[in-house]
């Protein structure tokens, strides 16, 4: 996918459902073990919810027991990282890279080869498993 993709708010909740407008446009995070996606164990890709930007592979899942799908390394080009100071706390925000919707937060605690925790929020993600 090239190029940003601008919506108006009534766009985008037009598209998306309550929940997902609230993690990719307001920034909200979804309770922990609640996601669709926390235990999904099938080979396949994730997706963005809002775009449909490829994100992140299957083979980079890793099970963390945190409560949300976490991930060792995006897609090549598929998110960008922005510094959030929101609570209080100083994280680093993943985002869309082509929609800007909030996916979650990455942290310096994840596995090798990385060393990195994508954790993201499975309202903001579609799954679509390997043929």
């Amino acid at each position: 996918m090239t190029g940003k993709i601008v919506r108006s708010e009534a766009e985008w909740r037009k598209i998306l459902s309550s929940g997902q407008y609230r993690v990719l446009r307001e920034g909200a995070t979804e309770c922990a073990f609640s996601g669709k996606l926390e235990g999904n164990k099938k080979r396949g890709s994730y997706f963005c919810a809002g775009c449909g930007q490829s994100l992140f592979r299957s083979g980079e899942k890793f099970e963390s027991k945190t409560g949300w799908p976490s991930f060792f390394a995006p897609v090549a080009g598929g998110v960008e990282e922005r510094t959030d100071t929101s609570y209080g706390m100083k994280r680093t925000e993943v985002l869309c890279s082509a929609c800007g919707g909030h996916l979650g937060h990455v942290f310096e605690d994840g596995p090798r080869p990385t060393g990195k925790r994508y954790c993201i929020n499975s309202a903001a993600l579609n799954f679509r498993g390997d043929e």
